[in-house]
């Protein structure tokens, strides 16, 4: 499923599974943000892998030097480049963020929203590419779901399916962490134990937070030994 984001889930349906009636999940959406927005001092360099239109870039730009977004959906960018015309700060590309190639360009990078698993891929590759990335005491932020948030993800996926912008719910398969689709979406999670093996992994410094009750954040901290 690794273009389902791509071919399926894209531009302006993708807007609309933001636009959640669930105000549980607004509160955890706006807090993703405010985790990364707080540390900001308003001058950093930001990459976003799966940026998809652009939602968490408008929400930071106004406390960042600037955000490039990436995303490998050409639907995404297109839509994206309208929805942020009033941030001259930010700019889209399509790309595929298993394949980025940055050396030492960004302050901080993030992949929120559950990114690792959506994303596919090796998750460890797509870590040591952030890495890379980075500048020398550069951070990464990575978020995947606290377990605690099971029952209001699985009606948000549920909201999502009876919109039409997911397949059916698979109820039999649908189980600890794992929401599966009848049209072969799934969507998997990692526990703190994961993100911390992938910041050992990756040989960089991690520090693993729980937020909001609905979030797990891994932020890896790129130190000078740091050869990602």
């Amino acid at each position: 499923m690794q273009n389902y984001y791509a071919d399926k889930l894209n531009s302006a349906k993708l807007f609309q599974v933001y636009d959640t009636g669930i105000e549980r999940v607004r509160q955890y959406l706006e807090a993703e943000i405010d985790f990364v927005r707080k540390d900001l001092r308003g001058h950093e360099r930001i990459l976003e892998l799966g940026a998809g239109y652009g939602r968490i870039m408008k929400k930071l730009a106004p406390h960042a030097g600037s955000i490039v977004g990436i995303d490998i959906s050409e639907d995404s960018i297109a839509f994206g480049k309208e929805y942020l015309k009033d941030s001259p700060n930010c700019s889209l590309l399509v790309m595929d963020a298993h394949r980025i190639e940055y050396k030492g360009e960004f302050d901080v990078v993030i992949c929120l929203q559950n990114g690792l698993s959506a994303m596919k891929g090796d998750p460890l590759d797509l870590v040591r590419r952030a890495m890379a990335a980075l500048v020398p005491g550069g951070r990464a932020y990575f978020s995947s779901y606290s377990p605690r948030f099971w029952a209001h993800r699985l009606a948000w996926f549920e909201e999502q399916a009876s919109r039409g912008l997911l397949g059916e719910i698979d109820r039999e398969k649908t189980r600890d962490g794992k929401i599966v689709c009848k049209d072969g979406f799934t969507a998997t999670t990692f526990s703190a134990a994961d993100l911390a093996e992938l910041g050992n992994r990756a040989g960089c410094a991690c520090r693993i937070e729980e937020v909001d009750e609905s979030s797990l954040f891994a932020v890896f901290e790129k130190g000078d030994g740091v050869s990602a």
